[in-house]
C-alpha cells in the first residue's frame, strides 16, 4: 500500500466520528441506492477500480465486484484482517475459495444462491431450443438471404437429464414442464426426493446418460466436478444428444468434447467455457454442432433488484447478529 494511499484512508477514518466503532462495509452497489440497509453498519462502495474507497482492514463485510476477474476480487482480501464475512453476487464461489486460506479463522463465505435462478434458466431454456430448432443456421441464412427450411428437433417429447439439481437446476425444470418432455431426470451430490421425482446420486450418471437426449450441466465447480463431463461421460451419451453447459467452463473437457462434435456425435450448447473467455482462433468457435454464448446466464435485468434484495436480507442479518443467509464455508 503506497504512502499515499495510507494518508487517505487516515484523512477518511478521520472524518467519519462516531462510525469508527460500527462494522464497515465494502459494497459493489452504491449503499444509496440500496433500500432498507441498517444504519448500525458503515458503507463504502468499491466495485473493482484501482484505488479502494477505505483502509481494507477496516472491513468487516467484503462483498465481491460482480463479473470482474478472480485477480481484482482477490486483490484487498489479505489486507482485510478483520474480515468476518466475504459476500459474492454469483450462485459460483471457485472465483474467491482458494483465496480464503490466508485469512484469518471464522471467516464466512455467503453466495448468492436464488439471485441468478431464474436468468441462468432462462438460458438454458434458450439454448436448448435455439440448438434443437436450429436457430443459429437460421440467423447465418437471414445473414446470406436464403431460406433454410427443413424438419428440425423438438423438445417435445425428449428426455432431459440435469446434473446439478440445486435451485438453478430447479428452477430450469420448472421451464421445462411446459414443453412436455418425456422424461426428466436429476442428479445430485446426495440422492433425495421431490415433489416432482427423485434425484439420483451422481454415481448413477452411466446409467441415466444413455437415455437422455439433452444433458444439461448445472453444478458447481469442485475438485469433484472438474472435468466431469469428460471422454467416459460424453461417450456414455447417446447419439445426436445435446450438452448444454451453464455452470462453469471447467466442469467439461474441452478436448475430449471436441472430438465428439467434430465427429458429428455430439452437439452443444455452452454458455461457458474452458478456457474463457474462448481466445480467437479455438477450435470450438467454428466446431459443428456448437453454440456458444459469452457466460451471460447472470447479468439481466433481472441481477440487480436481486443482488439489491439480498444484500439488504444478509447485512440486516449481519447487524443483529444473526445467522446469514446462503453459507457455503467458514475459514479456518
Amino acid at each position: 500500500m503506497s504512502a499515499d494511499h495510507s494518508d487517505t484512508f487516515r484523512q477518511h477514518d478521520a472524518t467519519q466520528g462516531s462510525s469508527e466503532a460500527r462494522d464497515l462495509v465494502w459494497l459493489p452497489i452504491p449503499p444509496e441506492e440500496i433500500d432498507g440497509l441498517p444504519d448500525t453498519l458503515e458503507y463504502a462502495h468499491w466495485d473493482g477500480g484501482p484505488d479502494f474507497p477505505t483502509d481494507p482492514a477496516r472491513c468487516a463485510f467484503y462483498c465481491v465486484p460482480y463479473m470482474k476477474p478472480p485477480q481484482v476480487c482477490t486483490r484487498p482480501l489479505s489486507a482485510m484482517t478483520n474480515l468476518r464475512v466475504v459476500q459474492t453476487l454469483t450462485a459460483g464461489i471457485d472465483h474467491i475459495k482458494p483465496a480464503l486460506a490466508d485469512l484469518a479463522p471464522g471467516v464466512r463465505l455467503c453466495n448468492a444462491r436464488g439471485v441468478h435462478d431464474a436468468s441462468t434458466a432462462e438460458l438454458a431454456l434458450t439454448l436448448i431450443l435455439a440448438s434443437l430448432r436450429g436457430i443459429p443456421d437460421f440467423v447465418r441464412g437471414q445473414d446470406a438471404e436464403e431460406w433454410r427450411s427443413g424438419f428440425r428437433p423438438a423438445l417435445a417429447d425428449k428426455s432431459v437429464l440435469i446434473v446439478g439439481y440445486g435451485a438453478i437446476g430447479s428452477a430450469i425444470e420448472d421451464r421445462l414442464v411446459p414443453f412436455e418432455c418425456e422424461r426428466v431426470a436429476r442428479v445430485a451430490r446426495s440422492p433425495r426426493t421431490t415433489e416432482r421425482g427423485p434425484v439420483h446420486p451422481i454415481d448413477q450418471l452411466p446409467q441415466l446418460l444413455p437415455e437422455a437426449d439433452v444433458v444439461v450441466l448445472v453444478t458447481p465447480l469442485t475438485e469433484a466436478t472438474r472435468g466431469l463431463a469428460g471422454s467416459e461421460f460424453l461417450s456414455r451419451m447417446k447419439d445426436g444428444a445435446l450438452l448444454v453447459n451453464v455452470s462453469r467452463g471447467g466442469v467439461v473437457d474441452t478436448k475430449a468434447l471436441l472430438t465428439e462434435v467434430e465427429s458429428g456425435r455430439l452437439r452443444a450448447a455452452l454458455d461457458v467455457t474452458d478456457p474463457e473467455p474462448l481466445p480467437a482462433g479455438h477450435p470450438l468457435w467454428h466446431a459443428p454442432g456448437v453454440l456458444i454464448s459469452p457466460h451471460v446466464g447472470g447479468p439481466t435485468s433481472a441481477f440487480l433488484p436481486r443482488a439489491k434484495r439480498l444484500l439488504r436480507d444478509q447485512l440486516n442479518r449481519f447487524a443483529r447478529g444473526e445467522s446469514l443467509a446462503h453459507l457455503v464455508a467458514t475459514t479456518g
